[in-house]
């Protein structure tokens, strides 16, 4: 009985906590899960996000993980006027009023590049550049640019290590796999597993 009252508790979740998505466009492969908020959101195949996100002005790229209770992007405030409220500057806002129509700061797009995991309740500055093949740890806050294949974690988010040498991340980034067919990425699926193996098989491909 536990197991099905979890089964129809996520269920009910999943129909009454649809996500809201406004002027996104999401690859048919890719899974936005309930509860979470997008708007101006591109992503590419095989990525998903997950329960009660937020994210604003974000390009995704493919196979990317990110775990539930993460904000990424966002809006930026005008600090050089007397005020830093919305309601003195042009455009929406959340009390439906404007006093005045001066220039609103323009939000930086955050990207994230494909392969990318992201740990539950990361918080992502706007503008952000998060390189192929980067994990951010669980709960942690990213101000700076990740460069590829790197881990980084905690508040504000520092590199931790690096996944793999340099000869294997520069390797591993001109094979560009998530950007095969799918047949081909089926065909090497096998040696995802290792690395090294992975590589040695394209090589000897390409041979």
């Amino acid at each position: 009985m536990e197991k099905i009252g979890f089964y129809i508790a996520k269920g009910l979740r999943a129909v009454l906590q649809r996500p809201a998505i406004r002027s996104s466009v999401i690859d048919k492969h890719s899974r936005v899960c309930s509860g979470s908020q997008l708007s101006r959101v591109e992503m590419d195949r095989y990525s998903y996000i997950g329960h009660d996100c937020f994210l604003n002005n974000v390009k995704i790229g493919s196979f990317c993980s990110i775990a539930d209770n993460c904000k990424i992007g966002g809006a930026t405030h005008q600090i050089g006027y007397v005020s830093t409220s919305p309601v003195f500057v042009s455009g929406k806002n959340i009390m439906g009023k404007n006093f005045a129509e001066h220039a609103d700061n323009e939000t930086a797009q955050t990207i994230i590049e494909s392969d990318v995991w992201m740990g539950m309740g990361c918080h992502i500055k706007e503008g952000v550049h998060i390189h192929t093949g980067a994990i951010i740890g669980m709960g942690s806050v990213v101000t700076k640019d990740i460069p590829p294949y790197e881990i980084w974690g905690g508040v504000p988010a520092k590199l931790i290590r690096k996944r793999f040498s340099d000869e294997v991340t520069e390797m591993l980034l001109e094979s560009a796999w998530w950007n095969w067919p799918e047949e081909k990425i089926k065909e090497y699926s096998d040696c995802f597993d290792d690395p090294m193996v992975f590589l040695q098989q394209l090589k000897t491909e390409d041979n």
